[in-house]
């Protein structure tokens, strides 16, 4: 199957609900943090199949979108996607210039990345970032409560897979998920984790903290019912000024 059948045509109703919605929220979490929505340049990094920039182009006036796709395949189904859409797609790192983007959109992509990869890819973010811009990233939330309801959700479909494995998920929802997380290369010299569960976002916005100013932490997709029960997180991060 393709990215867009797993996610935004997925059979399950809910989650295909889920997958549109957390797009809207990204967006609507960072507008009021932003002067003007004009003329921004934006990057989609790590932009699946596109659809996040026909939300873009609906909130922003006259945007300037980069999308990243480094997954030869998945980077495909973005050009096809876009094809009535005036944005740059590429999957190549060095088309994206420095010093240029207003706002990086990151949405369910550290989840997958080993430590040295979420690192390079922070560094990565301070080059490409002006001074004054933001990076919105969207982040799973796979312990506690939410845990539970997505580990019953995973093994009435895959049962004893990794992340529908009742010892794994019962270690999730205790807060101790497990590390010996499944990782294949999803693209050449690209190590990627292939399942959510064993993701802990506690660790995370450690590293965030060491790297950037979080300057917003919110519950997606409603912020009303908070971290405790939601399944997802967007964090708004800036860079450090000195």
């Amino acid at each position: 199957m393709n990215y867009e059948e797993i996610t935004f045509k997925d059979s399950n109703i809910i989650k295909r609900y889920l997958q549109r919605k957390r797009l809207i929220t990204a967006i609507q979490s960072s507008i009021k943090y932003i002067n003007s929505m004009e003329n921004m340049s934006i990057c989609d990094f790590g932009a699946g199949n596109g659809e996040l920039v026909k939300y873009i182009v609906k909130n922003y006036k006259n945007p300037l979108i980069t999308c990243y796709e480094p997954t030869t395949k998945i980077y495909r189904e973005a050009k096809k996607n876009l094809l009535n859409y005036n944005a740059k797609i590429t999957h190549k790192v060095d088309d994206l210039p420095v010093n240029s983007y207003d706002v990086i959109f990151c949405l369910e992509v550290f989840e997958h990345l080993p430590p040295n990869k979420t690192k390079q890819t922070f560094d990565l973010f301070k080059r490409l970032l002006k001074k004054e811009g933001l990076i919105i990233i969207g982040i799973p939330i796979e312990i506690g409560i939410q845990a539970l309801y997505k580990g019953l959700f995973r093994m009435n479909r895959r049962y004893g897979s990794f992340d529908a494995n009742i010892k794994n998920v019962i270690k999730s929802i205790f807060m101790n998920p497990p590390i010996d997380r499944p990782i294949i290369n999803i693209s050449p010299g690209f190590p990627y984790y292939s399942h959510h569960l064993g993701f802990d976002y506690r660790v995370f916005l450690k590293e965030c903290k060491n790297n950037f100013k979080i300057i917003d932490k919110s519950a997606s997709p409603y912020n009303l019912f908070g971290l405790c029960l939601m399944p997802e997180m967007n964090l708004i991060l800036q860079k450090y000024t000195h």
